[in-house]
């Protein structure tokens, strides 16, 4: 049993895999300071409540944080009597080649994303994720990962907003009635919606433009439904693209050490 781990900056998501689906995904907010004995009990409530009784044997880690590894690496050692596979380190290979500047570091998560879309749509892909940051990662025909765009996330500009202004409240993303807002949360959620709607929009033009070929867009994250409303922005969706991701990866290195 394969348990799949993606710690971003704000969420760490965990899914058991049992080799043709996932059993079961639970989320958990990013803290640094969480033990592995933390963890473990965490984990295996859940596990419990959901009567998932097999064995965890392998895991898989992606992490933008990374001083959380280090206590994911020992809930493996300690409580699953396995090394993970984390996804930058050298002892992880990648099925899809990375093509950037020499000396980059590009972002697991963003290679997770491309692994997992270039298995399921083939290449010339744009990804759209919306996380802390909303990020358009460019995959080539070959599956490679040549680059992409890092924007300020939706929640993150509004928190930015709040600080910076007393006076505008703390509110939610939704999709306004009007472009045009009459009260001051109308004109923040226009702003913020219609204000993404293009920075997407625009931002994705100009790569199929500096392209120049057809690109098909997949987006990710928990926010692409709502900017997907009443727009043509995305040809797919997938909650689970970053997990599945892990999962080809996972199948890669198994298979090279197979052969």
């Amino acid at each position: 049993m394969l348990l799949a781990i993606d710690c971003g900056n704000t969420n760490t998501v965990f899914s058991i895999w049992d080799g043709t689906k996932f059993l079961a995904t639970w989320r958990t907010s990013t803290e640094q300071q969480r033990t592995a004995d933390q963890y473990y009990v965490w984990l295996s409530t859940l596990m419990q409540l959901k009567q998932i009784e097999a064995r965890i044997t392998e895991v898989i880690i992606s992490s933008t944080v990374p001083r959380v590894v280090f206590n994911l690496r020992v809930l493996c050692n300690r409580y699953f009597d396995c090394r993970p596979l984390v996804v930058g380190r050298s002892d992880c290979a990648l099925p899809v080649d990375v093509r950037v500047d020499p000396g980059t570091q590009v972002g697991p998560d963003r290679l997770v994303n491309t692994a997992g879309a270039f298995d399921r749509y083939g290449g010339d892909l744009i990804v759209v994720d919306f996380g802390t940051a909303t990020t358009f990662d460019v995959v080539a025909s070959d599956g490679a990962y040549i680059g992409g765009v890092i924007s300020p996330g939706v929640n993150l500009s509004l928190e930015a907003l709040h600080d910076a202004a007393a006076a505008l409240p703390n509110i939610d993303v939704t999709r306004p009635e009007h472009v045009i807002g009459t009260n001051t949360v109308a004109c923040m959620q226009s702003g913020i919606f219609w204000g993404y709607v293009s920075l997407i929009d625009g931002v994705l033009a100009r790569i199929k433009t500096e392209r120049a070929r057809e690109m098909t867009v997949v987006a990710t994250g928990g926010l692409a439904p709502l900017f997907q409303q009443g727009e043509t922005l995305f040809d797919h969706f997938e909650e689970d693209l970053t997990m599945h991701g892990l999962t080809v990866i996972h199948r890669y290195n198994r298979d090279r050490e197979n052969t």
